[in-house]
């Protein structure tokens, strides 16, 4: 059943984004009835956007355009001030450079009113421009509907920190005085996303598509989320993070909290440790030294569950070493899905550890890990012969526990980046070979790929 009436006010902020706000209006406006206003906060921007926008409002009764005389330097700010402007039940937050799809505001909105709830929550996508290759934002929390009695149901919902993909009851909001924090700082949303599920509202969540997040790596200004090249976007993010696990304890949300401090693990840190090797030793220095003060914090239960995960493994490093160490080896751990690499050391008797220069940090869980959540190795070779290009691939042992499951064959499968849903798949027999590694190789029928895309494989 849809709502009656229009309920939804939709805030969009922007700052010197003449080139994308207007289509992040309109795809606002083109919600349909389930939305009331859009109310345009324009940052006092410099680049005609203040125009623009005033245009547009000229022929959209629903439009509101509200000019900031003062730049305020972050996100956070405009989007108070359009909270505070907002005359609907409901609203949803968008940002300049981003779109909502048809029906957004529509699903969420039925969601919300049908289950009583403060919040309903959908799947954002990240489309990368120019390919338009899509890549769903935790898509397990959206997999199915669902309506929890308070996010603790669900401690999984830490993860997802966006604020756009949510529509909030505007009472809800003002009630618990929920807002962004103002001027410049950065990642903002972890912060309101963290106040929102402190106040333990009833959530329902739905399996639609509800946001559009563009990246843009290309442009000339990149996004706080792309623009980590500076060890100041890291400290930032490291005091969002705790702000927001501090405003989860204080409210009582211990089951929340600790779940915040496992997905910094998860997320956060491995995205970054994947740059590392990449920046020069200033950052590296000073980025090693700050994330071992901000995991001083961490106690001995942030640990304990499963202490070989890659993100905790890393942090056992970082904080286990004074100076920066072992970064390719880091850098693979981080990677998706995660790798651990030679050299495999052992104690002397016999226990699994990092490396002998760090041999207080052991991995003997390995040994009792599931089999398929095993930080596997497997190496890559494409060697050109005369009838073609060969593809060769080595699994290395990970003390005995691949032997112990008697590989026979690997899956190898080709996946165009930019066309989702077309792949090339061959089962490949693997052979035992010296060196505690089993080998495998195949034909790459660089033809067939052509056909079926241009692009990278």
């Amino acid at each position: 059943m849809h709502p009656p009436h229009p309920q939804v006010s939709v805030v969009v902020i922007g700052h010197n984004d003449a080139a994308h706000v207007a289509d992040a209006v309109r795809s606002a406006l083109g919600q349909g009835p389930a939305v009331r206003e859009v109310v345009a906060v324009d940052d006092c921007s410099t680049d005609g956007s203040a125009a623009l926008l005033d245009r547009l409002a000229a022929g959209e009764p629903q439009l509101r355009v509200i000019r900031r005389p003062v730049n305020s330097g972050g996100c956070g700010t405009p989007r108070n001030t359009g909270l505070a402007a907002v005359t609907s039940p409901y609203v949803m937050f968008l940002d300049s450079d981003d779109v909502l799809p048809p029906g957004a505001a529509d699903a969420l909105l039925t969601a919300a009113t049908g289950a009583d709830a403060e919040v309903a929550a959908g799947l954002c996508v990240r489309r990368e421009l120019p390919s338009g290759r899509e890549v769903p934002w935790e898509p397990g929390l959206y997999a199915s509907p669902a309506v929890l009695a308070r996010p603790a149901r669900r401690p999984r919902l830490v993860h997802d920190t966006l604020c756009v993909n949510k529509l909030y009851a505007t009472a809800f909001l003002r009630a618990h005085a929920i807002r962004f924090p103002e001027g410049r700082f950065p990642y903002e949303d972890l912060v309101f996303t963290a106040r929102v599920w402190a106040a333990g509202p009833r959530v329902a969540l739905v399996p639609d598509p509800v946001y559009v997040w563009h990246v843009r790596r290309s442009a000339r200004r990149l996004s706080i989320s792309l623009d980590r090249a500076d060890v100041d976007n890291w400290r930032a993010r490291t005091h969002a993070c705790r702000t927001a696990h501090e405003i989860l304890l204080a409210a009582g949300q211990k089951r929340l909290a600790r779940r915040a401090r496992a997905k910094f693990l998860d997320h956060d840190l491995r995205m970054y440790v994947r740059e590392l090797p990449l920046r020069d030793e200033e950052y590296r220095r000073g980025w090693w030294a700050h994330t071992r003060a901000f995991l001083a914090d961490y106690d001995a239960a942030d640990w304990a569950r499963d202490p070989v995960a890659p993100g905790r493994l890393i942090g056992r490093v970082v904080l286990a070493s004074p100076e920066p160490c072992d970064l390719p080896r880091l850098r693979e751990l981080a990677a998706r899905p995660a790798r651990l690499c030679p050299p495999y050391v052992r104690a002397e008797d016999g226990t699994p550890r990092w490396s002998d220069g760090l041999p207080g940090i052991t991995l003997e869980t390995l040994l009792t890990r599931p089999a398929p959540l095993l930080p596997l190795a497997v190496d890559a070779e494409l060697r050109p012969r005369a009838r073609g290009v060969r593809l060769r691939l080595r699994l290395h042992e990970l003390y005995g526990r691949v032997a112990q499951a008697g590989p026979r064959s690997v899956e190898v499968e080709w996946r165009h980046r930019d066309r989702d849903g077309t792949a090339v798949r061959r089962t490949v027999p693997l052979r035992a070979a010296p060196g505690h590694t089993w080998v495998a190789g195949t034909t790459v029928r660089l033809d067939r790929l052509a056909t079926l895309g241009t692009g990278a494989w």
